[in-house]
C-alpha cells in the first residue's frame, strides 16, 4: 500500500516506514497527521482524490524537527558597473517517518 501525499506544495510517494526530508514544519509534536492525500493504491485498487481524498490521512513521526540543508551561494554581478553581491542560504527541513496510512472510511 502506498499513497501520494502533498506537503508544502510538493508531492511525495510514501509507504509505511518511508523516511522523508520535507520543508520545515513548525511543530513541537512528536507525531503529525496529514490530510492532504491525493491518491492511495492498495493491492491494485487505486483511489484518486479531487484534489484530496476525503477522510484519508497519513500519520507520521517527527524524527528531527529542524535540519539545515547544505549551503547555497547566491552571487550577483553586473559587468562594468562595479556591482557585486554575495549571499548564502541554508534551507530548513524536517525529517519525518511515515507510521500509518489511513484509507477513507
Amino acid at each position: 500500500m502506498y499513497a501520494i501525499l502533498e506537503i508544502g506544495g510538493k508531492q511525495y510517494k510514501v509507504e509505511k516506514g518511508t523516511k522523508l526530508s520535507v520543508d520545515f514544519l513548525n511543530t513541537e509534536k512528536d507525531k503529525i497527521e496529514f490530510q492532504t492525500v491525493t491518491m492511495i493504491s492498495d493491492k491494485g485498487n487505486v483511489e484518486i482524490g479531487t484534489p484530496y481524498i476525503a477522510g484519508a490521512s497519513v500519520e507520521a513521526k517527527v524524527l528531527n524537527p529542524m535540519v539545515k540543508g547544505e549551503k547555497l551561494i547566491v552571487y550577483k554581478y553586473k559587468s562594468k558597473a562595479n556591482y557585486r553581491r554575495k549571499a548564502g542560504h541554508r534551507q530548513l527541513y524536517s525529517e519525518i517517518e511515515v507510521v500509518k496510512i489511513n484509507k477513507a472510511s
